[in-house]
């Protein structure tokens, strides 16, 4: 992990929990690396169960911060249900802290057109990043709430305000602005909870998301941003840690947009 470097991070007080966190060039586990560098403990989840221990061993011995792996299907309730439970039982031994902060960054997409879309395709993208999205941050509000302080972070896309236009087509773009309307919705619902939800809505990154993608397609992509260039993955997971800050406190169901200048509105 090319962004990881040793330091002495400040008194470890909350828990990050992160999804789809193991991919070798994701969000998640940028994302990750990044709070271990801010303070916090952190929880990598990711569908490769493996792969998570092994990427939470090694942000843990970077940063010198607990740090902890599971195996979830993010559209799965029992496996979401296992890995909460897993969770539970670490702070409840002492080994984490409080969890302070979940980062809903699982997704999946998908650059099949429209008529070409089968109904089973269309269910796995809306299940991965809308559904994905709803059953974790179920699973980890209430001990929040019960907190009285927490962060939630969704990851949209730009996709949902453009209509795509950057890789993903239809499914993909529909389950990110539900990930928008679910942000907003639950943000009136949680008030003064002490708890905020605030959405992301990055454009193209430097991510392997975008499976397939030749290098055309790469080249006409960042032609399309102001900044002639796609966004790091640092760039994107320094917004996620800040909206999951003191300092944003008082940010709730917003959007923020990461990409370059591509999409202003």
């Amino acid at each position: 992990m090319s962004d990881l470097h040793a330091g002495t991070p400040p008194t470890i007080q909350r828990t990050a929990v992160v999804t789809g966190a193991a991919s070798e060039r994701g969000l998640g586990r940028a994302t990750a690396a990044l709070y271990a560098e801010k303070g916090w403990a952190v929880v990598v989840l990711d569908l490769d169960g493996e792969s998570a221990a092994k990427v939470a061993a090694e942000i843990g011995n970077s940063y010198g911060v607990p740090a902890f792996g599971h195996e979830v299907d993010v559209a799965d309730e029992q496996s979401v249900a296992r890995a909460h439970a897993a969770v539970a039982a670490e702070v409840d031994s002492g080994a984490l802290p409080v969890v302070g902060a979940v980062a809903n960054i699982a997704g999946i997409t998908s650059p099949v057109p429209f008529l070409e879309t089968t109904l089973e395709l269309w269910n796995k993208v809306l299940a991965v990043n809308a559904t994905g999205t709803y059953l974790v941050t179920k699973a980890f509000l209430p001990a929040m709430i019960d907190a009285g302080w927490g962060r939630i972070v969704t990851m949209s896309s730009v996709s949902a305000q453009r209509g795509g236009g950057v890789f993903g087509k239809v499914p993909y773009s529909s389950a990110k602005a539900a990930v928008l309307g679910f942000t907003k919705a639950l943000a009136r619902e949680l008030g003064d909870s002490g708890v905020t939800i605030n959405a992301v809505t990055p454009g193209a990154a430097d991510t392997a998301i975008r499976v397939g993608s030749t290098d055309e397609q790469e080249k006409a992509i960042a032609a399309g941003i102001p900044l002639g260039r796609v966004a790091t993955q640092r760039e994107v997971a320094a917004v996620i840690v800040f909206l999951s800050s003191e300092d944003a406190s008082y940010l709730t169901g917003t959007t923020i947009d990461i990409n370059g200048g591509s999409h202003m509105h």
